[in-house]
């Protein structure tokens, strides 16, 4: 696995991962009435400001040291769906929901994805004292809206955790596809830049090819041995991940495979049968560019 994946946490104090494998109300103001009076302008809204006004602070309770904490998080209804790419990341308007995803106890150190935070078993517990709340140096919250960077540092961190509690191949799997999206919103943000950096953009991109890279891997590690669901996906939509990430990777075989699977499947909904159809003309076209 490329060290890549948890660079950057050893300024928290986490040197000791590199080489792990994984898988072993908006409305405008109306004009003042009558005259000789100025007209109330309505306020022109920075970006920074549209994603403020769709966040609150939500407390947490850190399962490993105790410590009571809050953290950023997005408020329920606010995220207005726009798009859906081919592997099912979801796109909204004025947010990346990703970026709050992750719950980060800022005294010890133990982070996870939202739906993982808790429980954490008593032999999960002591592991993540001994090699993660040992060496952690405490951080403040990070103030107003996540940046991507911070963002991207908590997934590591989130990543971190699953290695040293020997979480599920799924889990690790879901942390690393949900980091691979937020480095292509990352990626597609400063594409959109007037002052983008070439550089910056390159390093978006591959770590989201690498972070998607392990999904795939441990989605297939997940499949074989896990039962569903799975991060709250039903067989179907695994599946279906499974043949749009193979896809991405150049791997027809278990694309084409995944998308047969799921053609022929009873219990897989109208919905999910016609995003393999789709997904079957994107395999059948790639298959005759590569040649």
């Amino acid at each position: 696995m490329d060290n890549n994946l948890f660079s950057g946490l050893e300024d928290l104090g986490l040197d000791g991962l590199s080489g792990t494998n994984l898988f072993a109300d908006n409305k405008p103001q109306s004009a003042a009435a009558g005259q000789g009076k100025e007209e109330v302008k309505e306020e022109v809204k920075t970006p920074e400001m549209i994603e403020q006004e769709m966040l609150l602070d939500k407390t947490h309770e850190c399962p490993i040291c105790s410590n009571t904490f809050k953290n950023r998080a997005l408020r329920t209804g606010k995220a207005k769906l726009v798009s859906m790419d081919m592997d099912l990341r979801s796109k909204f308007e004025g947010i990346e929901p990703l970026k709050y995803d992750v719950v980060s106890c800022p005294k010890c150190g133990f982070t996870a994805l939202t739906r993982y935070f808790k429980p954490v078993t008593p032999v999960q517990r002591k592991t993540i004292l001994d090699k993660i709340a040992a060496n952690y140096k405490p951080q403040p919250e990070p103030q107003g809206i996540y940046t991507y960077d911070v963002a991207l540092s908590r997934y590591k961190l989130a990543l971190a955790n699953a290695v040293v509690k020997n979480a599920k191949a799924s889990e690790k799997a879901y942390i690393c596809l949900r980091a691979g999206w937020l480095c292509r919103s990352w990626a597609e943000e400063l594409e959109a830049s007037d002052e983008a950096v070439n550089a910056a953009i390159e390093q978006a991109r591959g770590l989201e090819k690498e972070f998607l890279k392990n999904a795939y891997d441990g989605f297939i590690a997940a499949r074989q041995n896990e039962n569903f669901p799975m991060c709250g996906m039903d067989e179907a939509t695994v599946d279906y991940l499974i043949g749009s990430l193979a896809l991405a990777q150049g791997h027809f075989d278990v694309s084409a495979k995944m998308i047969a699977t799921l053609l022929a499947s009873p219990s897989a909904s109208p919905r999910i049968k016609d995003k393999a159809r789709d997904l079957k003309e994107e395999v059948v076209r790639a298959m005759k560019n590569s040649k």
